[in-house]
């Protein structure tokens, strides 16, 4: 079974700069809130061609899709937010007034790896 590797798409409120979204996900990564089981690896991005320039994302790798499900549950079946990891909760307790929609109706995509 390949990794999951899930694209979330920031988008801020109009009058929320970009250092307050970059001091929260660092606040995020120094409070531990993303060591959850299963998440191998994440990473905090800003655009610098195309599309989303100039705009954030985040990368969250997971270790397989077992993984995966055991955190958000099966994509026809998602877990309800009061399910989720409580570092994650957290994490978007942070993030949601920063955003412009509350971050559980953030744009975002998991794929999985094709391995072979």
């Amino acid at each position: 079974m390949g990794r999951i590797f899930s694209v979330h798409e920031y988008d801020l409120h109009a009058e929320i700069g970009a250092a307050k979204l970059e001091r929260a996900l660092r606040e995020a990564e120094t409070s531990h809130l993303l060591e959850i089981p299963g998440l191998t690896s994440h990473f905090f991005l800003r655009g610098v061609k195309g599309e989303r320039r100039a705009r954030h994302a985040a990368l969250y790798i997971y270790e397989n899709r077992e993984a995966w499900e055991r955190i958000w549950g099966p994509p026809t079946r998602p877990l309800s937010p009061d399910a989720y990891p409580p570092g994650w909760r957290r994490w978007e307790g942070i993030l949601s007034p920063l955003l412009d929609r509350p971050a559980e109706a953030i744009r975002f995509t998991a794929y999985e790896e094709i391995s072979g």
